[in-house]
C-alpha cells in the first residue's frame, strides 16, 4: 500500500470542499491505472463524502441539514467547545473507496468527492491509500 497526502486548505469554520480534481491529479501523478482508491481523513473534526457535483444546491442543503441537526447551542460537556464538529465529522465519516480504471476514478456522471470543515479555517490532510 501506498500513502499520498493532499493539502486541503479551508476558510471558513463549516464547509465543503470539492476536491475531486486533486484526487485525480494525484491519481494521474501514481502512474496507477487500475484499482481501489481510499481517501481518509485522519481529523476528528473533519469528513469526506461522495454526492453531487453539479449542482452547488446540493451541497447547500447538505450544510443545512447538519446545522439543523448539529445545533451549537445544546449543554455539550467537551471542554474545546467543539463538539458539533466532532458530531458532524461522526455523521458524515472520515473514508470513502473509490474504484478507478484506466486511471480515471469510477464516478458516477453527477459524482464529486467533498472534503467537509466543521472546525475551521484550517490547514488539513487528506490521504489516498492506493
Amino acid at each position: 500500500m501506498h500513502k499520498y497526502v493532499l493539502k486541503v486548505k479551508t476558510t471558513q469554520q463549516s464547509e465543503f470542499v470539492n476536491i475531486t480534481g486533486q484526487i485525480e491529479n494525484k491519481l494521474r501523478e501514481t502512474g496507477d491505472t487500475e484499482g481501489v482508491l481510499t481517501v481518509y481523513v485522519p481529523h476528528t473534526t473533519a469528513g469526506i463524502m461522495i454526492n453531487e457535483s453539479a449542482d452547488p444546491a446540493v451541497i447547500r442543503d447538505v450544510e443545512i441539514w447538519l446545522q439543523r441537526a448539529v445545533p451549537e447551542d445544546l449543554n455539550y460537556q467537551h471542554l474545546e467547545g467543539n463538539s458539533p464538529a466532532h458530531i458532524k465529522s461522526i455523521l458524515i465519516g472520515s473514508s470513502v473507496m473509490i474504484g478507478f480504471s484506466d486511471g480515471r476514478l469510477l464516478l458516477g456522471t453527477w459524482q464529486g468527492v467533498f472534503f467537509g470543515e466543521f472546525d475551521g479555517p484550517r490547514s488539513r490532510e487528506v490521504y489516498l491509500l492506493l
